[in-house]
């Protein structure tokens, strides 16, 4: 696994040449990266168009696309149960796997709403109220793309966050000082980056007041009588600062940290687990120039020829959402209402409960994905999910491997190009190859493939496909995106 970040370019636009020609590992890499990966049709169709306009195009369907519609229950509070703890647990469920079906058909929106999901933390076990799970949910898509200092400013006065950092209990005789820590230490600044102990206290002090909690579930409003209408001072300037006046000291005075954390946080999800200080530096640049807009920062991301240098690919483990997501999209398999709610239990079993991160600064990430349990359990649910597909979708197994290796009866061409259509950089060793070829050929006596009389159209071919993808889907390469 590739650990050191070697790679070389700059945040120029990628143009394809003989050393990095415009060929389906970088529009895998592209897709993969920016979504779940590309069935099959969109990535021919993608190899025709310019890199830059891809990404824009990609980015504009993400940000012009319509916030899914609210559920019934959207704006619920407790008077609307008849049995909250019986009725609202099926909700909760119905929107995750709501979710994570929506990250099959809007990849890259739903990718950048979960990469902040792990940024402006909360857990649903805090708060409970399946609204409030929606109107947090919400608050994340609707800024994936948008402007990073209006997303701070609405995500901290969000019901969710309210209650999951103590803001809903923050007055001016107790301030409480969690979420203004982690305004700073995790949302915005980075650890112990261009603030100190008593900006803590100061900036808590100017955040209370949202306590006005009358109905259990119900929205949150701002009480002027529990405010501190104290002088304060923040970043070095004094004043009887309040909440918005937070959010502009904090963008004014702590730019350079602000646009440099965050910058450095996405290069590290969408790029590579080390960060190259140099492109982060650019980026910032261009988050600040750009008024925080974060879509900007993005395009000049993915067009570049850094993001589409040789090292950057196939260094990121896949977290259990884009082991299970990207191998059903980029086989384009069927993936009906029955099997999302068990591939959303394998994620959660996985370790990413969704709506419920590891803990206020998220999940760790990358190679933290992957331990002996968590391997094993990968093996476990994604032969569960290739047993579903060839019990109830043979012929998608057979139509996969035949369009993929055109209609091949070559068992060896078969595997390479499904091992390579799957994997980044394909399998690290020829032997690797062999052994998967012996997968595919399965209990198929050797002499029919010595006379070249077996092919893809056997009764056992989707069988055979299947344990081809479930070796494939065990080895250490699959992990990696």
């Amino acid at each position: 696994m590739i650990t050191t970040n070697c790679a070389s370019g700059t945040l120029a636009p990628y143009s394809p040449n003989p050393t990095a020609p415009w060929d389906k590992r970088r529009v895998q890499h592209l897709f993969r990266r920016m979504g779940y990966g590309a069935v099959p049709a969109e990535l021919e169709a993608a190899l025709s168009q310019n890199p830059s306009q891809l990404v824009d195009n990609l980015i504009d369907e993400a940000v012009n696309l319509p916030l899914p519609e609210p559920p019934e229950w959207a704006n619920w509070t407790i008077n609307e149960y008849d049995d909250f703890f019986a009725e609202r647990q099926p909700q909760f469920v119905e929107w995750v796997v709501k979710w994570v079906k929506d990250m099959l058909s809007n990849g890259f929106r739903e990718k950048v709403s979960l990469f902040w999901h792990n940024h402006f933390v909360t857990k649903v076990e805090t708060y409970l109220c399946p609204s409030h799970t929606y109107q947090y949910h919400t608050l994340l898509q609707q800024y994936a793309l948008g402007n990073f200092r209006d997303f701070v400013y609405d995500m901290g006065k969000s019901p969710a966050m309210l209650v999951f950092l103590n803001g809903v209990q923050s007055t001016n005789i107790e301030p409480n000082e969690n979420y203004a820590r982690e305004l700073y230490e995790l949302f915005t600044l980075g650890q112990d980056n261009g603030y100190t102990q008593n900006d803590i206290v100061a900036t808590a002090r100017a955040l209370t007041g949202w306590v006005g909690y009358t109905t259990y579930c119900d929205g949150i409003n701002y009480v002027p009588f529990f405010h501190d209408n104290g002088i304060k001072t923040i970043f070095g300037q004094t004043g009887t600062w309040g909440y918005d006046d937070v959010n502009e000291l904090l963008f004014t005075h702590r730019a350079d940290q602000v646009a440099t954390h965050i910058c450095t946080k996405i290069y590290e999800n969408f790029v590579h687990p080390e960060a190259n200080e140099d492109i982060v530096a650019e980026m910032a640049t261009t988050f600040k120039n750009n008024n925080w807009e974060l879509a900007p920062v993005f395009r000049q991301l993915f067009k570049s020829e850094h993001f589409f240098d040789d090292y950057i690919m196939g260094t990121q483990v896949k977290s259990p959402t884009d082991f299970f997501l990207s191998f059903i999209r980029e086989g384009d398999f069927s993936h009906p209402d029955e099997i999302m709610e068990a591939v959303t239990y394998f994620i959660y079993s996985l370790g990413q409960e969704l709506f419920s991160p590891t803990d206020v600064s998220g999940w760790p990430g990358n190679r933290n994905w992957i331990d002996s349990t968590a391997l094993t359990g990968r093996w476990k649910t994604m032969d569960a999910y290739l047993l579903y597909l060839y019990q109830n979708f043979p012929e998608e197994l057979r139509q996969f491997a035949l369009n993929l290796s055109n209609q091949s009866n070559d068992p060896a061409l078969i595997t390479q190009v499904i091992a390579d259509y799957f994997l980044p950089n394909g399998f690290y060793s020829p032997e690797i190859y062999d052994r998967a070829t012996t997968a595919l050929k399965w209990e198929v006596p050797q002499n029919y493939y010595d006379e070249g009389s077996w092919n893809l159209y056997w009764e056992t071919a989707p069988l055979q496909v299947a344990v081809l993808m479930q070796y494939i889907c065990r080895q250490p390469e699959f992990q990696l995106q």
